[in-house]
């Protein structure tokens, strides 16, 4: 199994269960639905995250992922798988809370660590 993950606020993915997809805003804004490697989420949630609350992180196999992704590089050189459509909710197969420590950063979680 091929892990991607991404960053959710709790609300919006609580919402896409009852719907059966998930659709953030960057998907209407951007065309595609922002997701890191293991090696880069901790990065991308101190960088664009920050003094965010009610945060989960999305476990989601990329083998059954329905829309196309595409790894394309981001601005530091990197790069970054895109899911260019709405993510079926059934390739999520783990949610985890994720929230900064009491100094403000995100650490990398156990679970993370894991896929490496």
């Amino acid at each position: 199994m091929n892990t991607i993950l991404h960053i959710a606020k709790r609300q919006e993915w609580e919402q896409a269960k009852d719907l059966g997809s998930y659709r953030p805003d960057s998907l209407d804004s951007e065309g595609f639905i922002h997701c890191s490697k293991s090696t880069q989420i901790v990065k991308v949630a101190n960088t664009f995250f920050d003094n965010q609350k009610e945060l989960v992180l999305l476990f989601i196999d990329s083998d059954k992922i329905q829309p196309e992704i595409r790894y394309e590089e981001a601005e530091i050189g990197e790069l970054f798988p895109h899911i260019y459509g709405e993510l079926n909710i059934d390739a999520v197969y783990l949610v985890i809370d994720f929230e900064a420590g009491e100094d403000g950063f995100f650490e990398l979680p156990e679970k993370v660590r894991n896929l490496e």
